[in-house]
């Protein structure tokens, strides 16, 4: 693709949030379908999110798998908002308002993958919804694009995953800290009872030589 962007046939080329064009305004009519390609994951999240939004729904990033050779995303799900159902919970005041349902469990959805060219492809596609599509009037169709590019998404992934050893460490060691604490604390236990039991030994001894000469 070419850095710079350039105008389409009906209107304006969207771009991601690092300035890189990913679709075509003229493009957001079509409807996806198995086999359409992509650039990028990127790319096919902004054209089902302009889609969502141009038939009435809201996309939602689902589930991804990643390579088990380099740890990069290679599928991925884009579902209605309301796909699946959300779990019910005990209200914790009888005061408060219940939740208002927004997932009902819906199908609607695309899958794609990426594919050894480095295209990403769609592999399935659902366009049926069990709900009303609501379509919000816009100016226009520019897509609410994410604001964090793959690669970034990748970097603050590392980022929260070193994050999350370091505290896994820190943690680890306060539980070691932890347990030489407890285990002091059992060893101090045990030789106070033994000086107890030393203790109560010497009062029946002294007891017991008492009575001795008592009954002498």
């Amino acid at each position: 693709m070419d850095e710079q962007p350039s105008e389409g046939n009906n209107g304006e080329m969207i771009e991601s949030s690092n300035g890189k064009e990913l679709l075509n305004e003229g493009n957001m009519d079509m409807e996806p379908y198995v086999g359409m390609e992509f650039e990028s994951e990127e790319a096919a999240k902004v054209f089902y999110d302009a889609y969502a939004t141009q038939i009435g729904f809201i996309m939602r990033v689902d589930a991804f798998r990643r390579s088990m050779r380099d740890g990069k995303v290679v599928w991925r799900r884009l579902v209605c908002n309301k796909e699946g159902f959300r779990k019910h919970r005990p209200r914790r005041s009888e005061n408060r308002k219940p939740r208002a349902i927004t997932r009902e469990g819906c199908k609607a959805m695309i899958v794609v993958k990426k594919e050894k060219t480095g295209k990403w492809v769609v592999t399935r596609f659902v366009k049926e919804h069990n709900h009303p599509l609501v379509v919000t009037p816009t100016n226009n169709r520019r897509s609410l694009l994410l604001s964090q590019t793959p690669d970034e998404k990748d970097v603050k992934i590392r980022e929260l995953t070193a994050e999350l050893q370091r505290e896994r460490k820190r943690s680890a060691a306060y539980h070691e800290q932890l347990e030489m604490v407890l285990r002091d604390m059992e060893e101090q236990s045990k030789h106070l009872s033994r000086n107890i039991d030393d203790i109560v030994q010497t009062v029946r001894e002294i007891d017991s030589k008492r009575g001795v000469l008592l009954n002498s």
